[in-house]
């Protein structure tokens, strides 16, 4: 009595394949390799988590998106930013420096409501509008 199916069906033509045509080429199973992957083996792929739909586009790898604040928001943190000692007060100006708190770009949503002299990589023009209009100066790096 035979160990393994295998050895069972050594000895016949087909080795229990069907007809002898049937194990030709790799119609007879679907492809080879992922063929079929998002067709009649979508399932499969799909419970692995390893369906793929190509490529679209180009994606820039040394892209960097800029860090922004509201200067609504660095208006609230001034005086938070002046005790941990990551900004300066001198009389009633207080100076801000973006780049040493981490930020790029300054936009202008929110009020300001005191005297700032804040330096970063670049501003909107309605934030460099509303810190002007307190007396305050914006200066781009």
């Amino acid at each position: 009595m035979p160990v393994n199916k295998r050895s069972k069906f050594r000895g016949s033509r087909t080795c229990g394949g069907g007809t002898h045509k049937n194990r030709r080429g790799a119609g007879n199973r679907g492809g080879r390799g992922r063929a079929g992957h998002r067709d009649h083996r979508f399932s499969h792929y799909l419970l692995y988590g390893e369906v793929h739909n190509g490529k679209c586009g180009f994606y820039n790898q040394t892209s960097r998106v800029p860090t922004t604040i509201s200067i609504g928001e660095l208006d609230q943190m001034a005086t938070a930013l002046v005790a941990d000692g990551k900004a300066t007060r001198e009389g009633d100006v207080i100076l801000i420096n973006a780049d040493q708190i981490g930020i790029d770009k300054i936009l202008g949503s929110g009020k300001v409501t005191l005297k700032m002299n804040v330096t970063a990589k670049s501003f909107s023009a309605q934030a460099k509008s509303k810190i002007e209009a307190m007396g305050g100066q914006a200066l781009a790096i």
